[in-house]
């Protein structure tokens, strides 16, 4: 029988290629290495099964990807032997070093050298070599013989394929459901297994879609008008009203302040103070206005260039503007004119395309069939701005050229969403401009500023979609032009999974930032394509898109979670149950504030400064500017929404950066969740926190003095948490306030010290010690894991 007869028939594995190759060679052998057949390895034939047809995208391009890419992969500059497997014609082509051998030859693994490499056990020839620690599990190996064997078909990049919509699954032996979103989430959690969860009670559900659509804990008037209300509709008529509220637009420009990396001041390290807050203002009246998503970005990106172009259309290209800006002398302005440009095109690349382009300033990207030339063709589109490197030292305006001034009159006409100041004052913003020449681009070797190569023009990278010059003019209303085409297989992908992440707690594709070689493979594949052509098809209608999500039953389910979740599936990946989620940073602020009585819902207006440990901003600056020292704002203002707080960029603040908030030093699309003592210490000592805790004791008090503490316990734990305390834990927060109501009798020194904190007036009406108790039970009620978490 032929070598080629004998692995016709054979289910290739990685032992048994080793045998049969030695029968052929020669049977001296096979008594030595036989017993390699019987091992025990974890990890042999016996223990795995592999699926009956193997697909190049989900099985085989990760291993590529991971263990081959670096040595064989898109990079020129690091590809080894020439041999090149993330393309169909690099892995057929014949080896340079051996013309008459191919690393890859369909259906024949036996003669396919890089499936004898992977499988061989001589050390000089073995891939990958053992030096570099990424060794092929048995598993893998097999995969790849399979493969092979099945004719290494190749494929495009999933995200890279413009999305199709699927047909929706037909789940004939279930009811649930609400939407279609539901059908395709429950084909694909039977298949693993599971089933879903119960419905939450109305009372966790109303504090979970509240927090998820205004950012905002229910208040007692919208809890009582939901529970109360038994008829079908309810769930539905509370999620209009709240995508309807002005807190909605705040809770979604929280998210778009990551991605465009907005701070109050400039960075490096003078870091003065900057007043791009008017487009902040936008993004929140955008939002609340319902501005389809592609308007949305287009006027980011390329406001100034649409045909006679409004204040409003300029104002929203500030998007553009708010990387970092230095005012230090000394420095080469065409250094960091550069750098400005390399970072609009890395925000635009992770922000909107949801790729890594980043990797490819220096070099080809090393994973993703992006060439420099790609980027520094991307690069072209922001290259033309009429921003200058260096426009003045330290104190030289909160605003650079090209800018824009907001007038009174602006905010009585086409600006009037703009939060109102002081009569008298007007105020500027950074925003885009295009010179009336062209200036070249070209590659920079190695990413450096003076060390230009080639001349290249815009374009964006082939894999993607190639760009249309005759379609699309060469600039940046071109690329917003480009991004939003039916055919571009990122931009409608990447926003729903950024949506989805940020309601659910993992997107669909759980690497949101990398839809690239190297990311997450999606794990609902047909439901991310049928939500983004849904998207697209919807015109891109945000706030429909939000409603589809939350009036899921995939949404609606409870968070309890049991032995086999936890076993089987302890990311939740197939969503039959609700995930338990640390609240962001801001919300945790906000949460306190509105729950308190405290909360400043003003919208809109110049960022605010709020308690802030003593002499922080002082360590760190370098003594000149507007921000050389931290002035604390007083009365209403040290109680406005998370999102209002100043950011400095040297020094964000303290106690949101502990919760894991974004420093605003790049483009961020979703943040870590930590858990580290640091969170417990700011929940106990925070001053707006402690002062909260206080105003709302005095609240329940005065609002009903004649009420008996147990009374008051509850109606805090209500308003907190949107439901009853059970008899439990209201036993142990009756017993707490005692023990705190008898320590501080004892010692009305430390009641009093305890009450000080904060700039709100006290209410000496009341009794000290009984205040400091009953402040001590909400300030508990606060600390709580289930007030922290969204279930």
């Amino acid at each position: 029988m032929s070598l080629v007869m004998m692995f016709g028939k054979l289910h290739i594995s990685r032992n048994k290629l080793v045998v049969i190759s030695l029968l052929v060679a020669g049977s001296t052998f096979i008594a030595i290495l036989f017993p390699q057949c019987q091992s025990n390895d974890s990890n042999s034939a016996s223990n795995y099964k592999l699926p009956k047809y193997v697909d190049y995208n989900y099985d085989i391009k990760p291993i590529l990807s991971d263990k081959c890419y670096a040595c064989h992969g898109p990079d020129n500059n690091t590809r080894e032997a020439g041999l090149r497997l993330d393309t169909e014609e690099g892995a057929y082509k014949a080896l340079a070093e051996s013309p008459d051998k191919h690393a890859i030859v369909p259906g024949k693994p036996h003669i396919s050298e890089a499936f004898l490499r992977i499988t061989s056990e001589d050390e000089s020839i073995k891939m990958p070599p053992t030096s570099a620690n990424l060794p092929l599990t048995n598993y893998e190996i097999d995969l790849i013989g399979r493969w092979i064997e099945q004719g290494a078909v190749f494929k495009p990049h999933w995200a890279f394929t413009a999305p199709v919509k699927p047909e929706v699954p037909v789940n004939e032996d279930s009811d649930w459901g609400s939407n279609s979103i539901d059908n395709f989430v429950l084909a694909k959690m039977e298949n693993a297994g599971f089933e879903p969860n119960p419905q939450a009670d109305k009372n966790r559900l109303l504090r979970r879609v509240s927090l998820d659509l205004t950012g905002l804990p229910p208040d007692e008037k919208l809890m009582d008008k939901f529970l109360n209300d038994t008829s079908a509709a309810a769930y539905e008529r509370l999620v209009d009203e709240l995508i309807a509220s002005p807190a909605y637009g705040e809770q979604m420009a929280l998210h778009w302040m990551d991605v465009a990396r907005y701070a109050d001041s400039y960075g490096y390290q003078d870091d003065d103070i900057r007043t791009q807050w008017p487009w902040r203002d936008w993004v929140i009246h955008a939002f609340n206005e319902n501005m389809p998503y592609d308007q949305f970005v287009t006027w980011q990106l390329a406001g100034d260039l649409l045909p006679n172009p409004n204040k409003e259309q300029i104002l929203a290209t500030a998007f553009n503007r708010n990387h970092k800006i230095t005012e230090e002398g000394g420095v080469v302005e065409e250094e960091y004119r550069v750098a400005y440009g390399l970072d609009k095109t890395n925000t635009y690349a992770k922000g909107i395309l949801g790729i890594t382009m980043e990797c490819a300033q220096c070099h080809d990207h090393k994973y993703d069939p992006f060439t420099q030339k790609n980027y520094y063709g991307m690069y072209a589109f922001f290259n033309n701005s009429m921003e200058k490197g260096l426009e003045g030292l330290v104190n030289s305006g909160p605003s650079k050229t090209p800018r824009m001034t907001v007038t009174q009159e602006d905010l009585k006409g086409i600006l009037n969403f703009i939060n109102k100041w002081d009569d008298q004052e007007e105020v500027s913003v950074s925003v885009m401009g295009e010179r009336d020449s062209i200036r070249p681009t070209y590659i920079l070797d190695r990413g450096l500023y003076d060390s230009p190569t080639e001349r290249v023009y815009p374009q964006t990278p082939e894999s993607v979609l190639p760009f249309d010059s005759t379609k699309y003019a060469s600039n940046r209303l071109g690329l917003a032009q480009w991004t939003f085409s039916s055919k571009n297989p990122l931009t409608a992908r990447v926003f729903v999974n950024q949506m989805w992440a940020m309601v659910f707690g993992r997107g669909l594709v759980a690497s949101v930032a990398d839809f690239g070689n190297q990311g997450d493979l999606p794990s609902h594949p047909e439901l991310l394509d049928w939500l983004a052509v849904d998207f697209q098809a919807s015109g891109w209608d945000i706030k429909r898109f939000m409603k589809q999500l939350v009036m899921t039953e995939t949404y609606k389910q409870s968070s309890e979670i049991n032995k086999k979740h936890l076993e089987k599936d302890p990311e939740n990946i197939y969503l039959a149950r609700s995930k338990r989620i640390r609240l962001p940073a801001q919300m945790i602020r906000d949460q306190v504030l509105a729950t308190s009585g405290l909360l400043n819902r003003t919208i809109g207006g110049p960022s605010i400064k709020p308690y802030q440990p003593d002499g922080i901003w002082e360590v760190s600056s370098s003594g000149r500017g507007a921000l050389a020292q931290y002035v604390q704002d007083h009365g209403k203002d040290l109680y406005r929404r998370g999102l209002y707080v100043f950011i400095k960029l040297t020094l964000p603040p303290p106690n949101m950066l502990i919760f894991d908030a974004s420093n605003r030093d790049v483009c961020e699309v979703q943040r870590q969740r930590t858990n580290t003592p640091l969170q417990a210490l700011v929940m106990m000592n925070d001053p707006a926190i402690l002062e909260a805790a206080r105003i709302h004791s005095e609240n329940l008090i005065s609002d009903s003095p004649n009420k008996v503490q147990k009374d008051y316990i509850q109606k805090a734990f209500r308003q907190v948490l949107c439901r009853n305390a059970s008899e439990k834990e209201l036993n142990l927060l009756v017993e707490y306030y005692n023990e705190e109501l008898d320590r501080f009798t004892k010692k009305r020194e430390d009641a009093l010290a305890f009450l000080k904190v904060g700039e709100a007036p006290i209410d000496n009406n009341i009794p000290q010690e009984k205040l400091a108790a009953l402040m001590s039970v909400v300030h508990a009620i606060y600390n709580l894991e289930e007030t922290l978490t969204k279930g």
